[in-house]
């Protein structure tokens, strides 16, 4: 018997009727879960247009308004795990060292890493994280460029495993928290290259490690580092590991970095740094328990408040051979004065600086000490005869500003100078410094830094003293 024939006796016509409206939803369900299930491996399917009758339109626009958001929400996924794929690819592809910097080279090394200080050598066990068959030799030291200062500089090599082609060596100290390997050599002895090569570029290398870093020092200086250890333990939680020192032993760590990174001549570029000049300046605050935030804010016609001048005054050269003229002329205008050596004892240099509102002194590394003013603060830079003009610029007058310090310059005339009474006024010493040293470090220094000294024309100098109390208004 025919199927329709069977179907006609058993239902009536309006009942055939719904169950073939019944069984083309049942259809079209069975056929929307099929897509639902198959959707992830097929990708995104456009918008389903099938439509039911009029009665049947709201329960197919729901369905459609659905598949539009799974298709949404799994392109956004899919978006997502590319994204990271490429970033890991992207760091995969990155070498471990950047020595494209002009000042300092340095490497970060994330994984099993291990050092050994009778080799002067990083090793790198093998990770996806390390895909270049490269090694690197570097001087961690920011000074890159200036062979005076870097050629004492241990070298140290960071080695793959992949190109050592040998096992590499078996941990004997294991560390929990990441290493920085710096040296103290070069010019770390003179106050300014200490700050500007060492102390603020290990503050942008180690300051976001909160304190769980380890610092391995390479060129012992045990004096340097007890001259700066405020800095140091405010730094790192931990002991200095004397790396040089410590033989045969491998030290492990989950990341060490080489080298430290260096911006420009003592201050910190914003763009390339969470942090500041200003945020080194308040850690140097905070390191040294120093109580003077701001420098005073002086009133019209007020007497009774003194700003206090400090006088930056120098033994061997470049020294002020009338400090108790300079010190009544400043007096008269209402200031109090402080002169000071400033030696290397920091905790009295530190406080002593903090406390006064304007410094003073001939071009030298005891300005560096102006990262211990107040903000606000004055910085009077008194330029011997010789061109210091770039020096001076590049040294203090252009860090001065970002650290909000105001900044004035006083250039010394020959009679000021103490090399009048070695050379006439017409001698290209006084005439010409350029044609004289001939771009001869070794000849300017000792002739312009080391051999001469300064004795100030008060009543010249007076408006400068003038200006630096106008600032402070």
């Amino acid at each position: 018997m025919m199927y329709d024939t069977i179907l006609s006796r058993s239902f009536s016509r309006s009942d055939q009727k719904k169950l073939g409206y019944g069984a083309i939803f049942c259809c079209l369900l069975i056929l929307f879960s099929i897509f639902t299930a198959l959707k992830p491996h097929l990708g995104p399917l456009p918008d389903l247009t099938l439509r039911l009758a009029a009665g049947d339109g709201r329960k197919m626009l729901l369905i459609e308004e659905k598949s539009a958001s799974q298709a949404e929400v799994i392109t956004g996924i899919d978006s997502a795990i590319n994204s990271t794929v490429q970033k890991n690819l992207t760091r995969k592809m990155e070498p471990l060292c950047n020595v494209m910097e002009p000042k300092s080279d340095y490497c970060s090394i994330t994984g099993d890493v291990r050092v050994q200080g009778s080799s002067s050598t990083v090793f790198v066990a093998p990770s996806e994280m390390v895909t270049r068959n490269e090694s690197w030799t570097v001087r961690p030291y920011a000074r890159k460029g200036d062979e005076t200062a870097m050629s004492p500089i241990r070298k140290w090599s960071i080695l793959p495993s992949a190109v050592a082609r040998q096992p590499i060596p078996v941990c004997t100290e294991h560390h929990s928290v990441p290493g920085v390997i710096f040296s103290t050599g070069g010019y770390a002895g003179n106050n300014f290259h200490a700050f500007t090569d060492i102390i603020i570029p290990l503050f942008l290398t180690s300051r976001h490690f909160g304190g769980e870093v380890k610092f391995l020092v390479t060129n012992r200086n045990p004096g340097w580092v007890r001259k700066y250890h405020a800095i140091l333990e405010n730094l790192s939680k931990y002991e200095i590991i004397y790396i040089d020192n410590a033989g045969e032993n491998i030290h492990c760590f989950p990341r060490v970095i080489v080298g430290l990174k260096h911006h420009k001549e003592m201050t910190i570029d914003p763009s390339r740094s969470p942090y500041s000049i200003s945020d080194f300046r308040a850690f140097l605050r905070s390191a040294y328990s120093l109580k003077k935030e701001n420098a005073i804010k002086l009133q019209d016609g007020e007497l009774k408040r003194r700003p206090r001048l400090l006088i930056v005054s120098r033994k061997w050269s470049r020294s002020f051979t009338n400090i108790a003229e300079i010190t009544s002329a400043a007096e008269t205008l209402g200031y109090e004065v402080v002169a000071s050596e400033l030696d290397s004892n920091m905790s009295r240099t530190t406080e002593i600086v903090n406390s006064c509102d304007v410094m003073m002194g001939v071009h030298g590394a005891g300005l560096t000490n102006l990262v211990f003013l107040p903000e606000n603060a004055v910085l009077i830079q008194i330029l011997p005869i010789g061109r210091f003009d770039w020096h001076a610029k590049v040294c203090f007058g252009d860090p001065a500003k970002p650290m909000n310090i105001k900044y004035l310059e006083y250039n010394i005339r020959e009679k000021e100078s103490s090399l009048i009474q070695e050379f006439p006024l017409d001698h290209v010493v006084f005439k010409d410094p350029v044609a004289f040293h001939k771009h001869n470090w070794n000849l300017f220094k000792s002739r312009y830094l080391d051999k001469q000294n300064v004795q100030l024309d008060v009543n010249r100098f007076r408006q400068t003293l003038a200006k630096a109390l106008e600032l402070l208004r």
